[in-house]
């Protein structure tokens, strides 16, 4: 009876203390060609050891390795088929959690024990895989979002072993374009991931920290690649997405390697950016909302393995000699002639273009005609109990935004139907005029291509936190009644308005839970919503003295 009852005892102690074992079982796979898997736990400078899965392909090796950081899980059935698929190229697939993730050892950080400090958990997991008997020793990276702010990182320690490296959507400064994107902090999402934490109480210890770093302060400083693209010296070939708010972290990315990088990565990165949303396996040509041409379609993995092919194996196939840029021109879908919908090639990136400015209008208006009106504007409530809606966790582009643009509080800037075709090809910014009654309000402006038949489709958006207004080192709350202009940029795109089209900006204070809403106090942002908060009078401001506009890239 004691026997069974210290049974019983042990299996409760497992289920209590075991819940991210558990959540690692999947059911075994047959994989295809012979590729086998494996688990291993591979340990780091300090003792700790890291969970990662093997991919083998059939034979004897030796080979040269694929690599990939993450937090997210790696045994969903489509992701280990995915491996195997790359392994079965004759390479060794290794997907490793980050520390503290999943059921890694150690504690969770995010991002911040893959850097440069102290313990380089990237650059240890290349060398461990250099020296393993089946590893020929020269390791190449692959990843997407998460999986490509974790080769930034990895770039930048510089482990001899390391020849290359695959990236898609990927960032490059956790403060700019994740925890803190235009100063506006998001509690409730990163909340969540609570989830991918081997102890979930590490996850809520890390947000603490975040939150009493609220400014770009030497904290973030040591999470910010773009301050090392002179450490990073290998090529790199980064895929981009128009429909993705981080497409200003792949096309940063490539410039700066491209251009301030070391020598064995100045000249020798690749640019591919299609009509995609974020994401990885998703660079088809049905996009939300929008089927474009079959020509839109990218196969992400067979470029990658024409490029490891390439620096890893010694293949001669040309791709060096590939444009170093490629970008998709969108169009009009479903209008037969429309211009656009096709790739480009560039030797570089940006492209030369025409900064034009859009003001916004009285009534609603967009126009390249400066205001003449005295001292107008357009008033806008930002209400943090009573918020205007952008829902989901991931960025709603190539969608009909209708849906938000005819609420309450959001406001409309549309140019008459076009006479002409009208392309704008590089980074669209935001120029605001704007007065409010709190210390503190947030501001939202989207670009979108108005179809004839009424649709909006979202091409871009972005926020930013008025106290932010002049760099993200410091917050400057306003005074009631004072015009300021807030300034920043909202994205790149590379899309033809059609004739017959419309141009449309809008503008808006909240969109939750997408943005969530800022209590306009003026006080510093806690990851609970704070009791108190303040609606917020704002104004755009329209007179010749104060106008609020958009510069766009416009390619004649």
């Amino acid at each position: 009876m004691r026997k069974l009852a210290n049974v019983c005892l042990m299996m409760m102690l497992l289920l209590l203390f075991s819940p991210a074992l558990s959540a690692q079982e999947a059911p075994p796979l047959k994989f295809e060609k012979g590729v086998t898997e494996k688990h291993v736990m591979i340990p780091m400078r300090d003792g700790v050891k890291l969970s990662a899965y093997l991919y083998f392909p059939k034979g004897k090796g030796p080979w040269p390795v694929l690599m990939e950081q993450r937090y997210a899980s790696l045994r969903g059935k489509g992701s280990r088929l995915g491996f195997a698929d790359m392994a079965s190229h004759d390479y060794v697939v290794c997907v490793v959690n980050f520390r503290g993730s999943q059921i890694s050892e150690g504690t969770w950080v995010g991002y911040r024990d893959l850097q440069w400090g102290e313990k380089r958990d990237g650059y240890d997991v290349v060398e461990w895989l250099a020296k393993q008997p089946w590893s020929t020793g020269k390791i190449g990276t692959f990843g997407s979002s998460q999986g490509g702010y974790a080769q930034n990182y990895l770039a930048v320690t510089q482990p001899p072993h390391l020849v290359c490296q695959f990236m898609i959507d990927t960032g490059l400064s956790l403060y700019h374009e994740g925890y803190f994107i235009g100063g506006a902090a998001k509690p409730n999402r990163f909340k969540g991931m609570d989830r991918v934490c081997r102890v979930a109480a590490h996850n809520r210890a890390l947000m603490k920290e975040w939150f009493s770093h609220p400014d770009y302060d030497e904290y973030w400083k040591d999470e910010d690649c773009t301050l090392h693209f002179d450490k990073m010296n290998v090529p790199c070939f980064t895929v981009g997405s128009w429909y993705d708010y981080m497409c200003v972290g792949s096309i940063q990315s490539y410039i700066g390697r491209q251009h301030k990088g070391g020598p064995n990565s100045r000249g020798q990165q690749k640019l591919y950016i299609g009509p995609w949303l974020h994401g990885r396996t998703n660079k088809g040509n049905k996009v939300a909302e929008m089927l474009y041409p079959e020509n839109a379609s990218f196969d992400v993995v067979a470029e990658m393995i024409r490029w490891f092919d390439h620096y890893l194996k010694g293949v001669d196939n040309g791709i060096t000699k590939d444009p170093n840029v490629r970008y998709y021109v969108m169009g009009a879908v479903g209008e037969p002639g429309a211009p656009g919908n096709i790739w480009r090639s560039a030797n570089d990136w940006p492209i030369p273009v025409t900064e034009t400015p859009y003001y916004l209008q009285p009534g609603g208006k967009l126009s390249t005609r400066k205001p003449s009106a005295g001292d107008a504007f357009t008033q806008l409530i930002a209400d943090p109990l009573n918020p205007a809606k952008i829902e989901g966790r991931g960025f709603p582009g190539a969608r009909d935004a209708r849906v938000v643009e005819e609420q309450e509080n959001v406001l409309t800037f549309t140019t008459d139907t076009l006479t002409e075709a009208v392309e704008w090809t590089g980074n669209v910014k935001a120029e605001l005029l704007v007065s409010s009654s709190a210390k503190d309000t947030d501001f939202i402006v989207r670009v979108s291509d108005v179809y004839p038949d009424g649709r909006s489709i979202l091409i871009i958006d972005m926020i930013r936190r008025a106290r932010y207004r002049d760099g993200f080192e410091q917050q400057k709350l306003m005074e009631p009644g004072h015009v300021y202009k807030v300034g920043f940029n909202i994205g790149w795109l590379s899309q033809i308005f059609n004739k017959g089209h419309k141009i449309r900006v809008t503008v808006a204070s909240t969109g939750a839970p997408f943005y969530e809403p800022n209590p306009n106090t003026g006080e510093p942002i806690t990851i609970e919503f704070p009791d108190k908060v303040v609606v917020a009078k704002n104004k755009i401001h329209h007179s010749p003295q104060q106008a609020s506009r958009i510069l766009a890239p416009v390619n004649p």
